[in-house]
């Protein structure tokens, strides 16, 4: 049986035009060597995997190369390039700073620098993982870093350029190696599988180089595990199930699940998944990922942007078009909110499988119902006249209902009022939502009236009671009928309950706008004084007393307009810091306790305990 040699190794790029996505770095480090501008030091950086050894060591051969070929590449032919070959050169010389991180490794390197090459004209030492020297290493190995002897070249290579210190990055030319895409990936496996007589399907290889994050000697790595398991054909099922990955048609039935509303199939679904061992933060970031491929998907420029196999990306833009954009940007925020909050969450299955309901729910929403991700969707008034037509209702029934509202409800308008109410209805504020809205034809009666409960992503948090809708006779006559005036609300009795509930109201509506005092008035909540004519906000800090302050005016007279009292007056208090507790020595705390008992004091006297001291 012969040796096996993994194909990180056998495949390992001989030269610059073999390398793979890194034509820019390549293409400079030969000129400079075609032009004979060489350097001293040179620092290559970048993620793992992606050719920074392999370059170093092209390099090295290159410039030692007697008879170089005209493009810039070694000849192969020469001692020096065979010496090289047969791993038996002594130009060359590598140093794992991992495992030789000392002054006395860097001491030996540099007894090493100051012999001049055998065969060739430099003597190139390439440092690995350099990032794992010493601070003494880094000191001792600065003045030869700097000033090297003529045929001495450094080539530094490290995955954390971060940790290196200042002066050691002021001495080299840096090289930024990029990670690899998925395309340069797939082509270079598609080489490898060729040459290797393995079958494989696009689709497989597509999730290995998924599955590498941008590092070439993973994806060769994952290549040899699944072509093992494979025996000789890299299937899609084969390779998701050897690697453990979530197969995205898994993604697909369920965005097929949210657009039809099926909220059974959606939780079976999640179920089928937990099953077979995947977490549920994997799940939730995979789903996130797989909206956003559809998102970018429904235009024509971002397309591109997909890094998949044809076959898939067909699907993409087959089921992006029967999304919504502003469905997919409310249900990406869904899951990056889920995703936060998954590792804080005690029920984590839970916490899943209601923001799976929550899209689902938005997806079969009105589309008024769901935010565009572009701005508001109503606007918002802040004006005195707005602001008096919030109306929380605590009644639920028309036994219950004031009178006062029916009557203003059937009253006829009025030509003269009808100007006055045109802007209302281009964008009604969203602090009217909270009134009862009168339905075209009415069916039911207060005796058999029916509830039902619908999830709008519009509903505020802090949502008041509704009540049903007010019960008027539809119009027979054919002539348009005006449209209605603007009712001003019943009165509201002044209870602790009410108070809060409109004051919720106004930070949710009204002052919406400005988030700073929304958030404070949620945060500090009213109290209504014995007398009945004051309510009381106490404030954590000045600032925010001031902020009150500002708006005491306004506040004020919304709760009056409101409550249908004029004497009711609004005041901000500071909330007072408790006295703090005064730390007491023990010594002083003995003698405390001595003051409170004084047998403890006759106790430490008689047995001499000497306590105080």
């Amino acid at each position: 049986m012969s040796n096996y040699i993994v194909s990180a190794r056998k495949y390992r790029p001989a030269t610059f035009d073999t390398v793979v996505g890194q034509s820019a770095l390549t293409t400079t480090l030969k000129n400079s060597i075609t032009s004979g501008r060489l350097a001293h030091a040179y620092l290559f950086c970048g993620p793992r995997g992606v050719g920074k050894t392999t370059c170093a060591r092209i390099f090295a051969k290159t410039i030692n190369c007697l008879n170089p070929t005209p493009s810039g590449d070694a000849c192969e032919q020469c001692e020096s390039c065979r010496a090289f070959n047969e791993q038996r050169s002594y130009n060359i010389h590598e140093l794992d700073a991992a495992s030789n991180n000392s002054v006395e490794d860097i001491r030996q390197l540099i007894e090493q620098v100051n012999i001049p090459p055998q065969v060739g004209r430099y003597k190139v030492f390439i440092v690995d993982e350099v990032h794992m020297l010493s601070t003494a290493a880094f000191n001792a190995f600065l003045k030869t870093l700097e000033e090297p002897p003529a045929h001495a070249i450094f080539i530094l290579a490290t995955t954390e350029k971060h940790k290196l210190l200042p002066t050691i990055l002021s001495r080299c030319q840096i090289y930024d190696f990029n990670r690899m895409t998925v395309q340069d990936i797939v082509g270079h496996l598609e080489n490898v599988a060729r040459q290797e007589g393995i079958t494989y399907e696009p689709a497989a290889l597509n999730v290995i180089a998924q599955k590498a994050d941008g590092g070439m000697r993973d994806a060769l790595s994952i290549f040899d595990q699944v072509a093992s398991f494979c025996q000789g054909h890299i299937t899609y099922q084969q390779t998701i199930a050897d690697l453990n990955v979530l197969d995205y048609d898994y993604y697909f039935r369920l965005v097929d699940h949210f657009l039809a509303h099926q909220i059974p199939d959606i939780l079976l679904t999640f179920d089928q998944i937990l099953s077979k061992g995947f977490e549920g933060s994997h799940f939730v970031g995979g789903l996130n990922n797989h909206l956003r491929n559809l998102l970018i998907s429904q235009d024509s420029q971002t397309v591109r942007l997909l890094e998949t196999s044809d076959e898939v990306r067909q699907r993409y833009a087959e089921q992006a078009k029967r999304c919504q954009p502003r469905f997919l940007y409310a249900a990406i925020r869904k899951c990056t909110d889920c995703d936060l909050n998954y590792r804080q969450s005690q029920n984590k299955r839970l916490l899943v499988e209601l923001t799976l309901i929550e899209i689902a729910q938005l997806a079969s929403g009105a589309d008024d119902a769901l935010p565009s991700g572009l701005g508001p969707t109503q606007q918002i008034l802040t004006t005195p006249e707005a602001s008096r037509q919030l109306q929380p209702v605590f009644t639920t029934s028309a036994a219950q209902r004031p009178a006062t509202t029916a009557a203003a409800t059937a009253a006829p308008t009025t030509p003269a009022a009808t100007p006055a109410t045109k802007p209302a209805a281009k964008a009604e504020p969203v602090a009217t939502q909270l009134r009862p809205q009168a339905p075209a034809a009415p069916t039911t009666t207060a005796a058999t009236q029916s509830f039902s409960i619908h999830l709008s992503a519009t509903t505020p948090a802090v949502e008041v009671a509704k009540t049903a809708a007010t019960d008027t006779a539809a119009p027979t006559s054919a002539e348009p009928v005006a449209p209605p005036t603007s009712v001003a609300p019943p009165p509201l009795e002044l209870t602790p309950d009410n108070l809060i509930v409109l004051w919720r109201t106004l930070a949710q509506g009204p002052y919406a706008a400005d988030a700073n005092l929304a958030t404070r008035m949620e945060q500090s909540l009213p109290a209504l004084q014995p007398d009945g004519t004051t309510i009381v906000v106490v404030a954590d800090n000045p600032m925010v007393q001031q902020l009150f302050q500002q708006h005491v005016p306004d506040l004020q007279q919304h709760l009056r307009t409101r409550f249908q009292q004029p004497d009711l007056r609004l005041d901000i208090h500071l909330r007072q810091q408790a006295e703090r507790p005064q730390i007491l020595t023990p010594q002083q705390l003995f003698r405390q306790l001595c003051e409170q008992n004084e047998a403890l004091q006759h106790l430490n006297d008689t047995f001499l305990l000497n306590v105080e001291n």
